[in-house]
């Protein structure tokens, strides 16, 4: 069974950074292109970023292109996320997702619904 388990989650001051990590269990993890999404309570779960298996392409959500970056280390079953340039309306649960499969555009990665695993979230805050 495949799981996902998500770390490095917190409060921040605006304009600091944080970096969270997913560790996948229980399947070959280079299989899996990788996404993290994010959600607050009474708002749609929104993409925020995604990365093909072997890593060469990247995709990320309008209002986190340039200030977070998405990794992986298939060596560590890992992905990251790091966050820079943090605001406020940044504060979410921030969860991990896996999806199998080739794809090859944005909304290909950006869609929750082509995701076969999710992890149960960490908690961002940044305080204003």
């Amino acid at each position: 069974q495949v799981q996902l388990v998500e770390s490095g989650g917190g409060l921040v001051q605006a304009g600091g950074s944080l970096r969270l990590s997913c560790v996948v269990s229980g399947h070959t993890f280079s299989v899996y292109n990788m996404g993290w999404f994010r959600q607050t309570p009474g708002k749609e779960r929104e993409f925020v970023a995604a990365i093909s298996q072997n890593g060469g392409d990247t995709y990320y959500g309008d209002s986190v292109r340039g200030r977070f970056t998405i990794s992986r280390e298939n060596m560590e079953n890992t992905v990251y996320l790091q966050m820079n340039s943090l605001k406020p309306e940044d504060t979410a649960v921030y969860s991990c997702a896996a999806m199998s499969g080739y794809y090859w555009s944005h909304s290909d990665y950006s869609g929750d619904q082509r995701y076969n695993y999710w992890g149960q979230g960490t908690q961002v805050t940044v305080s204003s």
